[in-house]
């Protein structure tokens, strides 16, 4: 701690993202990235944009980029916001939409872990909406009318770290019951299974849909994310941008991720081979005894009855698997586990077999 720190610093408690090792051979199933690489036509818009011409600022708007998201989603480039991330859009809609006197937002107690820690860096007063038994979010819990309408709600769909979905049904009804607050759908793993809510957005101006590059576009390392909302919502989280930060974006990361939301080809395919892996890698985990949570994402969220996740995640760890255990309430006997490879997944479920092989014989957990 330093003197000089500012009042807030000393109280914050960050975001902690999946772990990063520098092992040979390591499997890195953690941090739920592609297991392919990007499209190859974002590869080479990047080494094209990578001339003399990055001695220009890149176009702060981002024109180009917004034009094609908003043909990708059929709505208009007005109603495209762009960050570096999703994490930094989301950052702005904490900050430029749930700031209100009085009002609280909505999350489920099971969802991503970067809400609360927003909510403490803006200061805004919040309230867990606990998940079902079986995990699932229940529409009802956020249709009650209270006294005063919450300044927002938000929620992944698909959720995360449990990988489940609400039905566009069940998400508009959310929609229908808050006409006062905004409500905010996180849809970075919404490519793998799940229905958006894009098309929910000309009929609520409340909506706000937060989409990523960096999961179903492969584009985790070029920080690229953007918001869909009204054009009104768009120039308030604009506001908030160009009094922070001018240009989010690079030339190249508008470039490549211009060229990846133009290869929509390339997007279908990668996408369906996930779903083919994920759909594989559940059938070998439920043979291994784990019960698994039904996904719609690129990873799968599982817990075995006979072993804790902490003693699976060191053992998996010291075999050169990394995956993810998180050590919060209700969700420390799981693992969080990024579908990859077919081979990948054997690997895994090879390795798990072992493991479970040798306690087994041992009569005791790992």
């Amino acid at each position: 701690m330093s003197r000089f720190w500012s009042d807030q610093v000393a109280g914050l408690a960050p975001y902690v993202p999946g772990e990063q090792l520098k092992r040979p051979n390591l499997l890195k199933l953690n941090t739920n990235e592609h297991p392919y690489g990007p499209s190859p036509r974002a590869l080479e818009a990047i080494r094209a944009a990578s001339t003399d011409h990055l001695r220009f600022y890149p176009d702060f708007g981002a024109t180009a980029l917004r034009e094609a998201i908003a043909a990708l989603h059929s709505i208009q480039a007005d109603q495209v916001f762009l960050g570096n991330g999703s994490d930094e859009v989301l950052a702005h809609v904490f900050n430029g939409l749930f700031r209100k006197a009085g009002r609280i937002v909505l999350m489920p107690d099971v969802g991503y872990s970067f809400y609360p820690v927003y909510c403490r860096f803006y200061q805004i007063p919040h309230e867990f909406i606990p998940v079902a038994a079986d995990f699932s979010i229940q529409v009802a819990d956020y249709t009650t009318r209270r006294a005063t309408a919450p300044a927002g709600i938000i929620f992944a769909n698909p959720n995360a770290p449990t990988g489940m979905a609400l039905t566009l049904a069940s998400v508009e009804q959310i929609l229908a019951a808050n006409p006062d607050s905004v409500v905010v759908v996180d849809e970075a793993y919404v490519d793998f299974g799940a229905q958006t809510a894009v098309p929910l957005l000309g009929r609520y101006d409340n909506l706000v849909v937060v989409h990523t590059l960096s999961k179903s576009r492969a584009l985790a390392g070029l920080r690229v994310g953007y918001a869909l909302a009204s054009p009104q919502i768009v120039e308030g989280l604009l506001r908030i941008k160009d009094s922070f930060n001018s240009y989010p974006l690079d030339s190249i990361a508008q470039a490549g991720a211009r060229a990846a939301i133009q290869d929509e080809a390339y997007f279908d395919q990668m996408c369906r081979a996930v779903i083919r892996a994920r759909e594989h890698l559940v059938k070998r985990l439920k043979t291994l005894g784990f019960q698994v949570l039904p996904s719609l994402t690129n990873f799968v969220f599982a817990r075995h009855p006979g072993h804790s996740a902490a003693s699976l995640h060191l053992a998996l760890r010291e075999r050169a698997i990394l995956v993810r255990h998180f050590k919060q309430p209700r969700i420390e006997q799981f693992l969080r586990i990024t579908v990859g490879t077919p081979d990948d997944c054997e690997r895994l479920s090879d390795v798990l077999a072992e493991i479970l092989d040798t306690s087994g014989r041992d009569g005791q957990d790992i």
